[in-house]
């Protein structure tokens, strides 16, 4: 298994450029795209994760000291003080938020809900472009410094990525196509609501940006991604322009970055994010609540599409709160406002 946060389109583009202001990051990209590769090849052929049973939350977080060799040199075990290396301590302090949300709201343990030990490794390779969820631990990189900073400044990422190890222990949604952009989506949802529970911000308050850290000041964009506003989070001489679609009418068809799993997923990403503000209030505790159970419920095949996620999620609002409830109401009014059909 193999889960990254940059999409390789944005490497692609960094990696291409002549842009006078990039001395490192293109030579940087091209050897992220490189080794990106070799994962995503090496996690085709891997066999199933197996899953550990721990209860209650247990992390540990490794250094790779700027080698590619995983695990790296543990530096912070669960309740050790502070390392002083701003990375490890990032990375742990974002798994145990990331923890907080999924244990404290939902009644959640961990990734498998049976405490599977959360496991990072920091500064992966020499600038690394890119984080990475492998199917065992959270990888991160320093990034380039010219279009990427150090990637655990980021609770969205950390939360995103972890997000991953719960739909792969859930609804183990299939990484290609409609399915595959529900998956990153998913992991964008739970990356907002961490991030939001962690502030106690209301859905109104909230940025709705995903990987608002990860830019350097060079980069002409607030976030890789906007949940709210899909196509907006960056319009840069090198990055180009956000390319990701708010409605289904502009729906990405492409062979890369498998069918488009990170492109298209700004669709259904509209569809929480307005159903969220227009329920109001505190995100997790119902649109959050009506998106958690649709993964974590049983029902939704591993190849569902959006029009398959739309309708359990208007099941499980139904079944939470009643049919004629705002919650279906305003689950309704989010995949319509993206032109998702629903069953009357």
């Amino acid at each position: 298994m193999y889960r990254a946060f940059v999409p390789p389109y944005v490497l692609e583009r960094i990696a291409a450029s002549s842009a006078p202001r990039l001395t490192a990051a293109p030579a940087v990209a091209d050897a992220t795209l490189r080794h990106d590769a070799v994962l995503r090849a090496a996690a085709r052929s891997a066999g199933p994760v197996p899953t550990v049973e721990d209860p209650g939350l247990t992390r540990t977080i490794s250094d790779a000291e700027h080698t590619e060799q995983l695990p790296g040199v543990p530096v912070r075990r669960e309740g050790e003080p502070p390392t002083g290396d701003s990375a490890a301590d990032e990375a742990y302090d974002g798994f145990g938020a990331t923890h907080a949300l999924f244990a404290q709201v939902y009644g959640w343990d961990s990734l498998d809900n049976a405490g599977t030990p959360l496991n990072g490794t920091v500064h992966f390779g020499r600038n690394y472009d890119n984080a990475f969820w492998d199917g065992t631990r959270m990888v991160f990189g320093d990034g380039d410094g010219e279009v990427f900073r150090g990637f655990t400044g980021s609770l969205t990422v950390i939360a995103h990525e972890l997000t991953h190890g719960i739909t792969t222990h859930t609804a183990d949604l299939v990484y290609r196509d409609q399915p595959g952009a529900l998956n990153e989506s998913i992991s964008d949802v739970f990356g907002a609501l961490v991030e939001q529970y962690r502030l106690g911000q209301r859905a109104d308050e909230a940025s709705w940006l995903i990987g608002a850290e990860v830019f350097t000041d060079e980069v002409q964009g607030v976030a890789m991604r906007s949940m709210r506003a899909p196509g907006t989070a960056y319009d840069d001489d090198v990055l180009g322009r956000d390319p990701q679609p708010a409605h289904m009418r502009d729906y990405v068809r492409t062979t890369g970055d498998n069918g488009g799993v990170h492109v298209n997923s700004g669709i259904p990403n509209r569809a929480f994010a307005t159903t969220a503000l227009e329920l109001g209030g505190h995100a997790w505790e119902r649109a959050g609540r009506i998106w958690f159970e649709t993964l974590t419920g049983g029902g939704l095949g591993r190849t569902a599409d959006f029009a398959t996620f739309a309708a359990r999620t208007v099941a499980v609002a139904t079944k939470l709160y009643g049919a004629e409830s705002a919650e279906v109401r305003a689950v309704r009014g989010g995949w319509e406002t993206i032109g998702v059909p629903l069953q009357p």
